[in-house]
């Protein structure tokens, strides 16, 4: 590589991490640092230069959120570690058989308490990061089998291109939930009622549609956002990010939405016993349409 060209990627790389630190400020943290305008003159001078010299451009790029060309099907992805559906509890007896089992299955362990939380109601996705960098995004598919939709992930603000750890895991997919916030879904219908074109049924179903579309400009139109609250990686990668006890705020340091590794702290509830989980619940599902 010549000089001339060092000093041009040199540029790229500066100008892809001022970016996505930026995006990140703006979308996670909502506690912008540069101006609109500063930050779309340096998203012009990186679009150039890629344009110039197209082997400077990767894949954690900000140029890569939107533009790739529509899909004629979605590919297949098998997932590094299976992702597992939840189970579920109608009364106090069914609670309380399943913290039995829990307790024949991992002994004195299950004394270390539960966490209550809101589950977000939405599509389930799979992002998988390859030293740092996304690589791969899925739908959890039959758990073991999802369908490749990077191109469209790849449009969510709040969704980083590459992890800010300066020491990344090898391999890691982060686990989290594609949804519509109640509030942007019904925008989206009147939206859409206006225009004279059919209303969603529910922010679920309308997740999972804009999400799967083979054009990644349509799924960019729609007001996504990404939940994650789980990490899972191959028995031989350093699996810094499964540690349950890791914060909030380091999560935010690496430039992961923020409830990945730990649950914002009012949308989740620790107990020591299920019987304490009746305030927990009734304490989080009054907070449903935030």
């Amino acid at each position: 590589m010549s000089d001339s060209l060092e000093k041009l990627a040199a540029r790229a790389a500066e100008l892809r991490r001022v970016l996505e630190r930026a995006s990140y400020e703006y979308y996670v943290l909502d506690r912008p640092e540069i101006s609109d305008l500063e930050y779309d003159r340096m998203f012009r001078e990186l679009q150039a230069l890629e344009a110039q010299h197209p082997e400077l451009r990767t894949l954690d790029s900000p140029t890569q959120r939107v533009g790739a060309p529509p899909q004629g099907q979605l590919a297949k992805h098998a997932h590094v570690v299976p992702m597992i559906s939840l189970g579920n509890a109608f009364d106090d007896d069914e609670l309380r058989e399943w913290e039995a089992r829990i307790t024949r299955q991992v002994g004195n362990d299950a004394n270390g308490g539960y966490s209550a939380e809101l589950k977000i109601d939405g599509t389930a996705v799979s992002l998988t990061y390859e030293n740092g960098v996304l690589v791969t995004g899925a739908t959890r598919g039959n758990g073991t089998i999802g369908e490749i939709v990077t191109a469209n992930l790849r449009t969510m603000r709040d969704i980083p291109l590459r992890l800010a750890d300066p020491k990344p895991p090898r391999l890691v997919e982060i686990r989290g939930e594609c949804y519509l916030p109640f509030d942007a879904f019904e925008r989206l219908n009147e939206e859409r009622a206006k225009a004279g074109e059919p209303i969603f049924a529910n922010p679920r179903n309308s997740a999972a549609g804009s999400l799967r579309q083979l054009d990644p400009a349509m799924t960019a139109k729609r007001p996504l956002r990404f939940f994650g609250f789980a990490a899972a990686a191959p028995a031989d990668c350093r699996a810094s990010l499964l540690d349950p006890a890791r914060s909030a705020r380091h999560a935010r340091a690496v430039g992961l939405p923020r409830r990945v590794a730990s649950p914002e702290p009012r949308h989740a509830r620790r107990r020591h016993d299920v019987r304490a989980r009746g305030r927990a619940l009734a304490s989080c599902a009054a907070q449903l349409r935030h």
